[in-house]
């Protein structure tokens, strides 16, 4: 009796700790919401569109969805000048990524050298949105499709500053994948990458998002004006998967992978991406545009912390310090002050550098944007109208111009970089792509053009006259912020 009575007392709390299990494990009915009479969409990550099913969530779903949207890029770079400059090697940029293009010995310069990477169609009608870093300076690029169909691809329009790119093949009917509002991950939802890994097409691996607006100052050692604030994962992601999707359980973007946190190459345990809503305004702005729009607030800043937060009697630790105001720039205008705090963008929170920059960059010149600032310990509201770096409110739509022929990209120098070459002017070279500068000369980016003919340039309108107004060649002026002297190139301008 008594070995019945201890058997019998071993089932029950057995039964009990079985039940206990099942409710902490996230198994409780309560927890598991199941749509019986509704399409395969999920409206939260606990959410199973599949019947019956008692499984808390699912991937198939959002595979299924996405991966007949998600391409496999190879591009292809044909061999450097024999005179360009060997320590300016092109093939250096992707690999600093994830390795997309490999190079090796240094006769590799000499032979074609192919890459591969991934891409996300948005569009029925052919646009892909990549990584700029995937398909920068290719001179062919080929798109294959989820069931093996090969296309010619064009590059509509790049943008090195987010490491986003749009390129297009020439189809109809083709599959996408809609774009989700990035604001809205949360940190620990379930994530999926979808892309080619290795050439390993049609991938996909799952995570969850580990960190939102995370700088790893991987785009702002090449560009001073790098937005980044990635949203990191602990989704595998390896060399191949550039440029391809980060999805959330419906199948909808959030991201595209980027890059990767590694010593050895290959995936170490985190990733990064660009969030959904920067990579949508960045690609709408190329496709209609062709060049982005890009809005500043003009000024400089640095992260709250509980120090700073002390010395300025702020009753929070987290936002962003206007350490200058620069003159004339958006937020000179408004009225924002040296010492103010922007706490909130358009109602939205913001808490770090990264945070600001990914809000102000998706806004173009001529918008309005509603700041919550601390002056003084206390809060206030400024509304502002943002600008264009050279100062205007229009946009530009990007035409073809004497810079395409030389193959380069400029912009106004800072008055920090102008003060640096003592120069009252300048335009600088942020990137430069096929043309005649990478062809016959040496030139590097970052060189700051200050005269050409021996004419001051104060605007990219100035340079662009004085080249179509010059036949034969021309001598180009100007200086590297990190060396001293003057250098000088001779370029010629006849076809």
């Amino acid at each position: 009796m008594k070995n019945w009575l201890q058997t019998l007392s071993a089932a029950i709390v057995g039964g009990i700790i079985t039940i206990g299990g099942y409710k902490l494990a996230g198994f409780d009915k309560q927890e598991v919401v199941v749509q019986q009479n509704s399409p395969a969409v999920l409206t939260d990550y606990r959410t199973v569109p599949m019947g019956t099913s008692n499984v808390p969530f699912d991937f198939t779903v959002p595979a299924a969805k996405t991966t007949p949207a998600v391409v496999n890029i190879t591009s292809k770079i044909m061999p450097v000048a024999q005179n360009r400059d060997r320590n300016q090697r092109r093939f250096n940029f992707p690999f600093d990524f994830f390795g997309d293009i490999p190079f090796g010995d240094e006769d590799m310069l000499n032979r074609p050298q192919e890459g591969t990477g991934s891409g996300v169609i948005i569009s029925q009608d052919g646009f892909i949105i990549t990584n700029n870093h995937v398909i920068d300076n290719a001179d062919e690029i080929t798109v294959t499709l989820f069931d093996k169909r090969t296309y010619k691809a064009k590059v509509i329009g790049t943008d090195p500053s987010t490491d986003i790119a749009v390129i297009k093949i020439d189809e109809k009917g083709l599959a996408t994948v809609p774009f989700a509002d990035s604001d809205q991950v949360q940190v620990g939802q379930w994530v999926m990458a979808v892309g080619n890994p290795f050439n390993l097409t049609s991938t996909v691996t799952a995570g969850i998002v580990s960190a939102k607006g995370r700088n790893i100052s991987l785009l702002r050692t090449r560009d001073n004006a790098a937005i980044e604030s990635f949203i990191q994962t602990d989704a595998a992601v390896n060399p191949g998967n550039s440029g391809g999707a980060l999805v959330n359980l419906n199948g909808e973007l959030v991201g595209i992978n980027t890059a990767i946190a590694s010593r050895t190459g290959s995936y170490a345990g985190y990733s990064f991406a660009v969030p959904s809503n920067l990579a949508r305004k960045v690609a709408e702005d190329l496709i209609k545009y062709g060049t982005v729009q890009r809005a500043f607030l003009g000024i400089t800043i640095t992260d709250v912390d509980s120090k700073k937060a002390k010395e300025l009697n702020l009753p929070i630790t987290e936002g962003v310090h206007v350490d200058s105001v620069i003159a004339n720039g958006s937020a000179d205008a408004a009225g924002l002050r040296r010492g103010d705090v922007i706490v909130k963008v358009d109602g939205n929170q913001v808490k770090s550098v990264p945070e600001l920059q990914e809000s102000i960059g998706r806004k173009r010149p001529g918008e309005s944007v509603a700041l919550q600032i601390y002056r003084n310990g206390s809060p206030r509201d400024i509304k502002l109208t943002l600008k264009s770096r050279d100062g205007s409110t229009t946009i530009v739509k990007k035409t073809s111009t004497a810079l395409d022929k030389l193959g380069i990209e400029v912009e106004p120098a800072s008055a920090a970089e102008l003060k640096k070459i003592n120069a009252g002017s300048g335009l600088k070279v942020v990137k430069i792509n096929r043309g005649r500068i990478m062809r016959d000369t040496k030139m590097r980016e970052g060189f700051i053009i200050t005269k050409v003919g021996g004419r001051t340039i104060r605007s990219v309108q100035d340079l662009n006259e004085m080249l179509e107004n010059n036949s034969g060649g021309v001598m180009i002026e100007g200086h590297y912020p990190d060396s001293e002297g003057k250098h000088y190139f001779a370029i010629g301008l006849d076809d």
